[in-house]
């Protein structure tokens, strides 16, 4: 029995979940008891017989069915962090009934006339910049969701909407299944030759963990990518990237094919039924890049410069193979490794050297002190609060008075219930109530290796960098600073929810930084400072073909999205291959598909949304060129930035925000001179 009260919450430290006291089977019950609970309160406002204002309707409306979102980001994070079975069968059969309830409400003609009313009447109503944002998004949420349809069409999108909350569950679990059953056992330990012993130690332990003898290795991350970079072995590198490659692209009961033709095809009609021309047109009108059209022209701009660069460096990549072991041609399972071998040779620099300075544990005290410095945080563990699993870390965090801020999870391991790759999230918004201020509770996921018996968790750079992404997005949690729950820290417009974590990632390539925590895990002694400035030199390397990448996902996801007709498409490969016919550099593999594992897209929230992350890279290079001019920790600038971006959340456009922290919009040479792109 899952108990919460609307007034009071749990009844538990901090309003915190009680996860030990929650069985799975306790969800679907609780589930349905909230939506009872929150339709009261929906009937309650339309029922309401004064005249809407908006108090009575769009600030109920705001703070209706909130025991329905606890119990909603509970369960789903869950789901991702720390599945099973159960958990998923439950998702299957939650998810339509949450999406129906969402359809109740933005479908419910007497609730739309009241919202109406407030809307066409708000020029003469006294708002603050937050309550005219609330009211805007509030009345967008039922026009852009079908409150103006006909009652056959608003049926058509109910059903649409169904199908399409169980296609995205059923795709993600595909992918997380696909993940788990891979396992190639190494029993040869010549096999092993080029491997780094922090692999091949986990890899032993893993092995016995399933009573297996030999090297057990996995497609999870800290398991497939130092072997794609490491091994010498070509054959089984080869092996390892098909699995990866082919992840719900084999036909088989976990084949995702059907499922994105599915999902895009829906999209597509849902957007046409809203009077959208294709589904980006539909995304976009709510992102600061505002049409398909803005974000093509940016992805190729990007392109035009990124693209020569990219070439010239796969060419050095491939002639640089060709002379040390006789390749005559690159194939994607020898990127990787080459790359860190070429790298090593330019700026003696491998990250088995860098390593040792990375340890976990400091990496995690480095964020905290830089958060300090920059934003008088303090982190301090707590064990008094439940957690979901043993990894979990919990912190209590406060400001420079002592004063509660926020409820901090993190989760560093992987394991077989938690999806790869790394995420925040949050468990309970800011907001405030009735005069009381109600801080956030916010978690980051993520899959570094796992400590072993003679070694603890050590991180490589990229992994420092995806810790500072994940911490960055969870400041902007945290330092959370509005009055409704909705508006609040990472409720943002997508293409500027990426700037908080990016731009903390630029603190891990800093001298003044890293002399905070980048210490040798059994001498002590600080990283040395060639090092650093080999970190620096080499972050532009293979910048082209980073690019590249990067925006090869951002013009596959347009090419789903933005199309107009999208029923035509019958296979998801040619379909694909034609996306990145002009960002291509390696042959392609028949038996690998990327589109059928793209969770992002078609299990996230990310669709028409990738071009994102390089969007705020130009917002995130231009924003730390202001601190690299004033310093790192200049307290005035870092001030500005947690007053105009961090605390704001979604009460007003980004890019007033933006201006008024920066005093100028952002200019994208400073990304292009940070890349190396800029001549």
């Amino acid at each position: 029995m899952i108990e919460y009260s609307s007034i009071n919450g749990f009844n538990t430290p901090y309003n915190t979940p009680p996860f030990s006291k929650i069985n799975n089977e306790d969800y679907l019950s609780a589930f349905k008891e909230a939506i009872i609970e929150a339709k009261a309160e929906i009937d309650t406002i339309v029922n309401n017989v004064a005249s809407p204002t908006f108090e009575n309707t769009i600030e109920a409306l705001e703070f209706s069915g909130e025991k329905l979102d606890r119990i909603s980001s509970i369960f789903f994070n869950i789901n991702s962090a720390e599945t099973n079975e159960t958990i998923q069968k439950i998702a299957q059969e939650v998810s339509p009934m949450l999406s129906e309830f969402n359809n109740d409400i933005t479908l419910n003609e007497d609730l739309f006339k009241k919202v109406k009313t407030v809307y066409d009447s708000k020029n003469k109503l006294d708002l603050t910049t937050e309550q005219e944002t609330l009211l805007d998004k509030k009345y967008k949420s039922f026009s852009r969701n079908g409150a103006n349809l006909s009652e056959d069409k608003k049926e058509q999108l109910r059903e649409i909407d169904k199908k399409l909350s169980k296609l995205k569950l059923k795709f993600g679990e595909n992918v997380l299944a696909e993940t788990n059953k891979f396992e190639m056992l190494i029993t040869n330990e010549a096999d092993l030759s080029g491997l780094p012993d922090g692999s091949r130690e986990a890899a032993k332990q893993l092995a016995e963990s399933k009573g297996k003898e030999g090297w057990l290795f996995t497609l999870d991350y800290p398991s497939y990518i130092p072997f794609l970079t490491y091994a010498d072995n070509r054959e089984l590198r080869k092996k390892m990237s098909l699995a990866a490659g082919a992840k719900g692209f084999k036909g088989d009961d976990l084949d995702n094919q059907a499922i994105v033709l599915n999902i895009v095809k829906l999209r597509h009609e849902r957007a046409n039924l809203l009077g959208y021309k294709t589904h980006a047109h539909f995304v976009l009108e709510e992102r600061m890049a505002e049409t398909p059209e803005n974000v093509q022209k940016f992805l190729n701009e990007l392109l035009e410069k990124a693209k020569p660069a990219a070439q010239r460096e796969f060419k050095n990549l491939g002639n640089f193979a060709k002379n040390l072991d006789g390749i005559e041609q690159l194939q994607k399972w020898d990127g990787a490794y080459y790359a860190e071998k070429l790298k090593q040779k330019l700026f003696s620099l491998d990250d088995e050297l860098l390593k040792p300075y990375f340890k976990l544990e400091n990496v995690i005290d480095g964020s905290f002190k830089i958060a300090n410095k920059l934003f008088d945080l303090h982190f301090e563990e707590i064990d008094t609060i439940d957690k979901y699993h043993e990894d979990v870390l919990t912190y209590k965090v406060t400001d420079s008075k002592g004063n509660l801020v926020s409820i901090f999870y993190a989760d560093y391991f992987p394991r077989a219930g938690k999806r790869n790759g790394a995420w925040m999230t949050v468990y309970k918004p800011q907001y405030v109530k009735n005069g009381e201020n109600s801080r956030p509770h916010i978690s980051i996921v993520c899959n570094f290796t796992k400590p072993t018996k003679t070694k603890p968790s050590l991180l490589t750079f990229n992994e420092v960098t995806t810790l500072f992404h994940e911490f960055g997005h969870a400041l902007h949690g945290m330092l959370a600073n509005t009055t409704y729950p909705s508006l609040s820290g990472t409720s943002v417009y997508w293409d500027f929810v990426e700037l908080p974590s990016q731009v903390m990632e630029n603190w891990c390539y800093e001298k003044e930084a890293l002399e905070l925590f980048a210490t040798h895990y059994e001498s002590g002694d600080l990283i040395p400072m060639d090092l650093v400035e080999k970190i620096k030199e080499s972050a532009t390397f293979h910048e082209g073909m980073q690019t590249l990448r990067q925006l090869s996902f951002g013009l596959l996801d347009m090419s789903w999205h933005a199309g107009e007709s999208p029923e035509t498409i019958e296979s998801v490969k040619a379909h694909e291959s034609e996306a990145f016919k002009n960002t291509k550099l390696y042959p392609d593999v028949p038996e690998n598909c990327m589109s059928t594992a793209f969770a992002h897209i078609f299990q996230g929230g990310y669709s028409s949304g990738y071009y994102s992350y390089k969007w705020a890279e130009v917002l995130d290079a231009d924003a730390f060129e202001y601190f690299k001019e004033k310093g790192i920790f200049n307290k005035i600038v870092a001030d500005k930035f947690k007053d105009n971006v961090l605390s704001k959340g979604g009460t007003e456009n980004p890019m007033t925000l933006y201006k008024r922290f920066r005093g100028q919009e952002p200019k994208p040479e400073a990304l292009l001179k940070r890349a190396g792109l800029l001549k």
